[in-house]
Order: structure tokens, then sequence, then C-alpha cells
């Protein structure tokens, strides 16, 4: 380990020394640069095996491969092939490698986060957000289910990973869901979809938001508005499930004598809020990530001394210090890992002849490709932290969506979400099989259960191409407006049909019109979706009318 240690230093101290005299001669490699890119290649592919497991390392190790054996590939894929010394040479001493700006950006923008999320977690931060969560959402119906839901939004957020998440919250989640009725598998999937969408959820978006404010060279409050309503509908997609099962399965309410009161909490804790304001006020007046989230552990730490509580001790920095360490160096491998990646990419032309093949498999029509797409995605992000997530989805699928004309900001944020919606989609779902280990529930089961329970969700990145008023781009308030009304129609709408109550269980027929009525609100234009509107206002009405109507002869036989 000393030896790898030292290695590594030699390696990268060698670039940040002479980067001048690389730059000047063009990126030209020396014999002691390829000695030296050789064994920094293989140093990133050991951290990345020890720090995120083999899955990473060994995609990457793959396209490297690629890299060298193009001429072996199917005609689609084929290219020239390239020497060893080529390769080390574009991964090493050019930016589109290791050293490129993904990297950049996990070193400055993202650990300073991932450092401020630290010191939030030590000032008190996740016991705030959970018994907040419990005080605000425990006493409704399916309590346990919502505050597992609200707990790992507001802590997901600031945690670059599904999987984590999931392993933070719901320990405490899970089993508080089980011992209100819930299943295993339905808790550890509601406790799956909830931390998955805090990768999804402003202002920060598993820093996610930092790495495509870079990519597209756009603001980050842009991205930050955009991403907005998308995220509230993804966890109104999840309630709207969660609260239709507590109705028709009779779940119960947690006791109210056993919960806090949010005006409590909020008296105790309330001041942990200030940092997280204050941040987004920063990033949304322009200033730069990397100096708000230093700003803001300032302001947690003099807000902290208010309390004795949340007050720092010196050992509670150095604690957090090092754990924004540890969990900075992961994001970091990650990123050196996907460099190999995004190289490949850049040396072979691989974007651009995947996009064309892509196209020309599905017609040149649009809906096709993004099928096509959708699919990539679920697949180049199964196990992956959400910035390589990004960064591997943006840099092959991307290129396809450009080709056909759709533009920047939606084509990221399509195959961002669904990147990151490969974590609870079977058959590679971490954050459901991690869920499921939690509630000793069967991890299958679980996955299948979680990808259910978000079904509505998966037309959302379909918005984005066709209705980009839902992402406020080039609309007036009155489309903005009526898309979101008719998203959230639909959303409901599909969960209803998933569940089969609406007011009262709801049959076949009305699960099937149900369901017509929620992909109708889904299709671009005002007519069908307005149609899905009133027919599922209609559905809603009679089942209304059935819930507040008495069964007359609780014991005449079936279809009386």
């Amino acid at each position: 380990d000393l030896l790898f240690a030292a290695l590594s230093v030699v390696c990268t101290g060698y670039i940040a020394l002479f980067f001048n005299d690389i730059a000047m001669r063009g990126g030209k490699a020396l014999p002691h640069d390829i000695l030296l890119g050789a064994l920094a290649m293989l140093l990133v592919l050991e951290a990345g095996r020890r720090v995120l497991g083999r899955t990473l390392p060994a995609l990457a190790l793959l396209f490297l491969l690629y890299c060298v054996f193009g001429r072996y590939a199917p005609s689609i894929f084929a290219h020239r092939g390239y020497s060893a010394a080529r390769i080390i040479q574009h991964m090493y001493l050019t930016p589109e490698g290791i050293f490129g700006v993904a990297l950049g950006v996990s070193s400055t923008f993202v650990f300073m986060f991932i450092l401020f999320g630290s010191f939030l977690s030590a000032g008190g931060g996740a016991r705030f957000f959970n018994d907040l969560a419990l005080a605000l959402s425990g006493r409704s119906t399916g309590g346990p289910a919502k505050v597992a839901i609200l707990a790992s939004g507001l802590l997901g957020t600031i945690n670059g990973s599904s999987v984590a998440n999931v392993a933070t919250t719901g320990t405490f989640t899970i089993p508080l869901m089980k011992k209100t009725g819930y299943t295993p598998e339905d808790a550890g999937a509601i406790e799956a979809c909830a931390s998955t969408g805090g990768q999804l959820l402003p202002p920060i978006m598993g820093a996610g938001a930092f790495i495509m404010s870079e990519f597209l060279s756009v603001p980050y409050a842009r991205i930050v508005a955009a991403a907005t309503i998308p995220a509230l509908l993804y966890y109104g997609a999840i309630l709207a499930n969660v609260h239709l099962r507590a109705r028709r399965e009779n779940i119960g309410r947690l006791d109210p004598n056993a919960l806090p009161r949010a005006l409590d909490i909020l008296k105790r804790d309330g001041h942990l809020l200030l940092p997280i304001a204050a941040v987004v006020f920063l990033l949304l007046r322009g200033y730069t990530p990397l100096m708000a989230a230093f700003r803001g552990i300032l302001c947690l730490m003099a807000v902290c001394a208010l309390r004795r509580h949340t007050r720092f001790t010196m050992r509670d920095i150095v604690a957090a210090l090092e754990d924004g360490a540890k969990n900075a160096l992961g994001t970091a491998i990650a990123c050196a890992v996907v460099g190999f990646i995004v190289g490949t990419t850049s040396l072979t032309a691989l974007g651009f002849n995947l996009s064309g093949n892509i196209v020309d498999f599905a017609g040149g029509a649009l809906l096709p490709t993004l099928l096509l797409s959708m699919a990539a995605c679920l697949l180049l992000g199964m196990g992956l932290p959400t910035t390589a997530n990004y960064i591997v989805t943006s840099t092959i699928i991307v290129p396809v969506l450009l080709r056909q004309g759709v533009p920047a900001l939606p084509a990221h944020l399509f195959v961002f979400y669904f990147g990151i919606m490969a974590d609870i989609t079977p058959p590679v779902c971490l954050a459901s099989f991690t869920a499921a280990g939690i509630a000793e529930g069967r991890p299958a089961a679980t996955g299948i259960a979680a990808a259910k329970l978000i079904l509505p969700a998966y037309l959302l990145p379909y918005a984005f191409i066709y209705s980009p008023a839902i992402l406020l781009q080039h609309s007036g308030f009155v489309e903005i407006a009526a898309v979101v009304l008719f998203s959230a129609v639909g959303i409901l709408a599909l969960a209803a049909a998933s569940q089969g109550y609406i007011f009262s269980p709801t049959g076949a027929p009305s699960r099937i019109l149900s369901a017509g009525a929620g992909f109708l609100c889904f299709i671009p234009g005002k007519s069908f979706p307005l149609f899905g509107v009133l027919l599922f206002a209609a559905l809603a009405f009679g089942s209304f009318r059935r819930s507040r109507v008495p069964a007359k002869n609780e014991h005449a036989p079936e279809g009386a």
C-alpha cells in the first residue's frame, strides 16, 4: 500500500510539476511519459477495484481493450486500433482521459459539497431531517413510508450515491415501515425509490448538477431550475403510490403520542436550515459552487455554535474532515476510472458511430431512438455512483439525442434520469438489493416492487423532450402550468391503475381506463392530455361516490 501511495504521488506530481512543458510539446509522449502513464492507469484501476468494486474498473478495462482490438469488433463499431503507447498518451497526457473535466469538477466543486454534507451530518443534520420527516408525515395514512420518502429525499440530495443513501436512512425507516404492516419487499422498495430520487432533487442532485453545468457551459441556476419540477413530480409518483396503497390495505398511522412535534423540532434544530439556505442563495446569486460550499461550511459552524447540543468540538471537526475526505475519495476515483471510458469514446469516435447506428436502427424516428437510448442508459448506469453514471451515459448517449435535434439540456437531463433510475430497475438494481438486505426481504421481489412503485416516473424524461415547458424551457406561465397539471394528473392516474384504488377499490375495467388516462396525459399537445384529465376525473368521481355509499348487504353474493 505504501508503494502504491508513493507511485501515485510520483505519477500525479509529474503532471502537476511539468504541466507547462507537456502543454508546450502538444502532449507528445516521451519514453518516461509512457512509463508513468502506464503506472498511473494501473493504479487508477486498482484504486477503483478497492473502493468501488469490480464493476466499473472491469467496464473501463473493456473499453481499453476496445481501443486496442477495435479492428476485430463488429463492423458498426470497428476502428483501426491503436498502439499501447498511443492509448497511454491519450489517457494520461490529455484532458480527454484520467485528468479530464469530470476529475477536475470532482476534486473542486464536488469535494467541497461532500465536505459540507459531512459537516452538516456532524452537526446533527441527519437526526434533524429524520425527526422533521416523522413530525410532518408520521400522523398521515401510510405515515412510516412517507417518513422514509421525506427523510431519504432530504438527505439524498447531498449524498452522491443511491446505495449509500439507502444504507444511511434505511436502517431507521425500513424497520419503522415493517412495524406498521409493510412487507419487507415493499418497505425496501419504498426506501430504494426515495433514496434514488435524492440524486434527482435540487439543489445538489448528488453533485450531478455541477458536472452538468460544466459540460453544458450554462449557469448552475439554470440546471437547478430545469430539474426542480421533474424532481417534485418524481416524489409525487412515489407518494401517490404509497398513499393509495396504504388506503387500500388500511395501513395505519404511527402513534401520535410517540411522534415529535414539528414546531419543537424546528425550535431545537431549525437553525441547521440556515446554512443550506445560504448555499442555495449564494449559488443563485452567481457564486461559484466552490465558494458557495466553503461559505456554507463557515455559516454552518457559526450557527451550530449558537446551540450547545450542535456546537462543534475539535474532535467533531476532525471527524467531519475525515468523513468528507473518505466520501470524496470514492467520487474522485470513480471520475478517474470513468476517464478511460470518456477517453475511449473520443479516441475511437465511438460516440459518433454509436449515435449513427442507433438513429439508423430506429429508422430516423425520434421515439424509437428515445426508447433505445433509455435502454442503453439503464444498462450503462448499473452499479455506478451518480457522478460516474452521468459522465458515462452523457458521453455515449447524448450524441445520439443531439443528432436527432434534441436540445442539449433536455438531452442531458434525459440520460441523467434514466442512468440514475438504473439503481431501481431490474435486473441489476443495487439500491433495491441494498434495501432488501436491510429489510431481510427477497432481492428480486424488492427490485420488481421498486420498479412498479416508480412506474409513472419512467414517462417523465420523455416529457423533457416532447414538452420542454416542464423544464421551464422557452415557455410562458400558462404553458408551464398546463404541462405540470397534465403530468401530475397522469402520474396520479397511473398510480391509481397500479394500486387499484382511488377513493375506493377499483376493478379491472377502471384500472385499464385509469392507465389509459395516465398515458394520454403525457402525449404532447393539449387535446389528448385534456381528454385524459377528464377521463380520470370521471373515474375519480365514480370512485368517490362509491366510497360514500355503504354496502346495504355485506353478505350478498358477489355480483348481486
